[in-house]
């Protein structure tokens, strides 16, 4: 039994679900036609966002190669995020949900994935 991966906040919440979009048609697919998400999608690479298309506000954070957050920014549909300076990879989220897991600039993120029983 395989695990999904996980998401760990430093000095925040730990052990939220995680959808990784790591190929071109997962990115460009994203939460399109979604009307929410549990947890988090991680896409990788990426450095810009948009949410044409999409049925709910996002947060966005846009994190560095080590995955330390660069800056958290609130979506509404309709919107073309502009490209980040550093940014190798885009978290997206409910709207609201960043803060409540404590996710800002300057944290440091990790990704958890279990494979097999702990």
């Amino acid at each position: 039994m395989t695990a999904e991966p996980q998401l760990d906040v430093t000095e925040g919440a730990s052990g939220i679900p995680l959808e990784i979009a790591a190929s071109w048609r997962a990115r460009t697919r994203g939460l399109l036609g979604r009307t929410g998400i549990d947890g988090a999608l991680l896409l990788t690479p990426a450095g810009s966002v948009h949410t044409f298309g999409m049925r709910f506000a996002l947060d966005v954070a846009y994190l560095d190669r080590e995955f330390t957050v660069l800056d958290v920014r609130r979506m509404p549909p309709g919107r073309l995020g502009a490209p980040r300076l550093r940014a190798r990879h885009v978290l997206e989220a409910e709207a609201g949900a960043m803060a409540r897991w404590g996710v800002r600039p300057g944290v440091r993120l990790r990704i958890r994935a279990h494979h097999g029983a702990p």
